[in-house]
């Protein structure tokens, strides 16, 4: 009897073998035959799932956004049983700094889509968009409600703040992917950060990274 073909698996597949050699070589450096010899399958089985490069790094980009919600929200299990607004803020924030080898190649792979996306009307839509507009809008609902709770300063506007946090957070993830400063380094700047808009002060441990 043949055997059946996870048309799923074979596609994330497919996918992760784009993350790999994006993350070594660079976005730009990706084809569909370097593709291929990354998954060790052959270009047309490629051409099959993904009839074109445009179509292939879209699905890429729909991989990344999904997985780092998993990942914000394992971050956000990991601090515990609270689930206070400033945990989940810090636990969003944090996810934008290079920590592993997963979330460098994330944060690589990402930032080479954005560069990509100014000239390639095809990659500046979807996922893309879709991803930093919903962190902002957590963001928001999060410091809302801390301020709601007697935890955040009152005065501040929790539209701008998210957008101002979001920009400091992705500035830095940046910096560690540059080798300016170390992964804690960056952390910390966060937290200090944080500390200015919720009640409560600095974090002890302000330099660790989970």
């Amino acid at each position: 009897m043949p055997k059946l073909v996870d048309h799923e698996e074979r596609r994330a597949h497919i996918v992760d073998a784009l993350l790999r050699a994006a993350a070594r070589d660079g976005l730009h450096a990706v084809t569909m035959r370097s593709v291929a010899v990354e998954a060790d399958v052959s270009v047309r089985l490629v051409q099959y799932y993904f009839d074109t490069k445009e179509r292939l790094l879209l699905a890429t980009l729909e991989r990344l956004a999904v997985r780092m919600g998993e990942r914000v929200r394992d971050r956000v299990r990991a601090a515990g049983a609270s689930t206070a607004p400033r945990d989940i803020v810090e636990a969003v924030l944090l996810e934008a700094v290079p920590t592993d080898e997963e979330s460098r190649t994330f944060h690589l792979v990402y930032t080479e889509y954005a560069v990509l996306s100014v000239t390639d009307p095809a990659l500046g839509g979807g996922s893309f968009l879709a991803g930093p507009a919903e962190m902002e809008d957590l963001l928001i609902a999060q410091l809302a409600a801390a301020q709601r709770a007697g935890d955040a300063d009152p005065g501040l506007d929790a539209r701008q703040e998210a957008v101002i946090l979001l920009a400091v957070s992705a500035g830095l993830g940046l910096s560690v992917l540059l080798g300016q400063r170390a992964a804690g380094d960056a952390a910390a700047v966060l937290r200090y950060h944080l500390a200015r808009i919720f009640t409560g002060g600095v974090k002890s441990g302000a330099a660790t990274v989970r």
